[in-house]
């Protein structure tokens, strides 16, 4: 039976690890000690962008989405303009103060090669980094981490992601259980796991760990195998959900990101990193669960540009989804499975204060089959463009061993501000 004092050991060990990093030899010039740093957020569900990031300025949009609220019952609630033809949604207040800074950029019209509309096959292809979604075995930010001069991934997930799956070392990390845990919970827990096998099993295994790792010297049990032992006990464990603001302590989205950040602020932290987000898949009661969906988000980029410091100077964002929606509202206040989606940059190493990609626009002849706003640029081309600027990946390792076959598919340009290049 777990007790109470050998589940706040895991909790306590499991907090160590959000402050703690191993070293590691990252080599990206010579002499180099402030690496570019990466991190890639995927919202899955598929965003309607058109809600997100909404193109006032394109005729259609209004007989299209003019008359739904942003907000649920405020019809007064408005976007906030950005240019002339774009404004971003009230919720990203703070992603728009970015985009005054110049640290902020929506990419309108993107997607991945993969036009259907299967959430699974369209994450696997922005995953797997191919042409389709079976294209590779292993996800294309590990096989980036193993084009690098040495070091390390992070991927902050309850269990690998594909995209961070394959042969380079990649760890993973999840937030431990919060304190004050009720006994009465802890038991229903073990009961529950108990008519598991599979549970069961984990879960005695979890428990044992804590009472070892308790009392082993916190340096070593922050080398790789006791770090990823730890990262998936806070998994076997539970995760927390809400935790606004306290990075390390408790679930969601901010949570997550601000965890991203401490850990990779440090002087030999992880410059890749991957987070993932739910939740994103809006077919009916939209306009509240995206008010809620991205104020998170604008938390989370809140939170990552605290915990960074002065490194966020040397960080690129990039968030993504696999496909956006269609053009007209259903009759449930929802939005149903599209095509092209939006895609945003962040970070003090981005070019922003502007929109990138181009707009095919949203009359009827430009909508894609009639509904969906048409994808014009592959989602391959803005990693590159983040790859080659930002990292200094050279296109040979981009076109073949990154994004194997692509030889086509050319990196966007402009995405990364002067003096911010480095070499991989």
């Amino acid at each position: 039976m777990a007790t109470r004092r050998q589940l706040l050991k895991t909790m306590a060990l499991g907090a160590a690890t959000l402050t703690l990093w191993p070293r590691a030899a990252w080599s990206w010039q010579a002499g180099s000690t402030s690496p570019p740093l990466l991190l890639v957020v995927m919202l899955r569900g598929g965003l309607d962008g058109l809600h997100a990031v909404p193109p006032m300025g394109d005729g259609a949009w209004g007989a299209l989405r003019g008359t739904l609220p942003f907000a649920p019952g405020d019809a007064n609630a408005k976007p906030i303009a950005i240019d002339r033809d774009f404004a971003l949604h009230p919720s990203l207040q703070y992603a728009a103060e970015l985009y005054r800074q110049k640290a902020f950029m929506p990419v309108v019209a993107v997607a991945p090669p993969y036009q259907g509309r299967s959430h699974f096959e369209a994450q696997d292809c922005v995953e797997n980094g191919s042409g389709k979604p079976n294209g590779a075995p292993d996800g294309w930010m590990n096989r980036c981490v193993g084009n690098l001069r040495g070091g390390e991934g992070l991927a902050l997930a309850t269990s690998m992601p594909l995209i961070m799956r394959g042969s380079a070392k990649v760890s993973t990390w999840s937030p431990p259980l919060p304190t004050g845990i009720n006994d009465d919970l802890l038991r229903r827990i073990d009961t529950l796991y108990a008519e598991d096998p599979h549970l069961a099993e984990a879960w005695s295994r979890a428990i044992a760990q804590s009472h070892d790792e308790a009392t082993m010297d916190v340096d070593e049990s922050m080398g790789g195998s006791n770090r990823m032992a730890m990262g998936n006990k806070a998994a076997l464990t539970g995760r927390a959900g809400g935790g606004k603001g306290k990075p390390g302590y408790g679930g969601g989205l901010p949570a997550m990101m601000a965890a991203a950040g401490k850990f990779m602020a440090q002087a030999d932290g992880p410059p890749v990193a991957f987070v993932e987000d739910t939740g994103w898949d809006t077919h009916a009661g939209e306009v509240g669960t995206l008010r809620a969906k991205l104020s998170q988000l604008d938390d989370g980029l809140k939170g990552y540009h605290a915990a960074m410091g002065a490194a966020w100077n040397r960080a690129a964002v990039v968030v993504v989804t696999e496909f956006g929606r269609t053009a007209k509202i259903n009759g449930t206040g929802g939005t149903d499975h599209g095509t092209g989606g939006m895609a945003f940059l962040a970070g003090g190493a981005i070019a922003g204060g502007r929109i990138a990609g181009h707009w095919p626009g949203l009359s009827t002849q430009d909508l894609n089959e009639g509904r969906d706003l048409r994808a014009t640029t592959d989602m391959r081309a803005l990693f590159k463009g983040l790859l080659a600027a930002h990292v200094g990946m050279p296109s040979s390792v981009l076109d073949s061993r990154v994004f194997p076959d692509s030889a086509n598919v050319r990196p966007m340009e402009g995405l990364v501000r002067a003096g911010a290049t480095r070499t991989a």
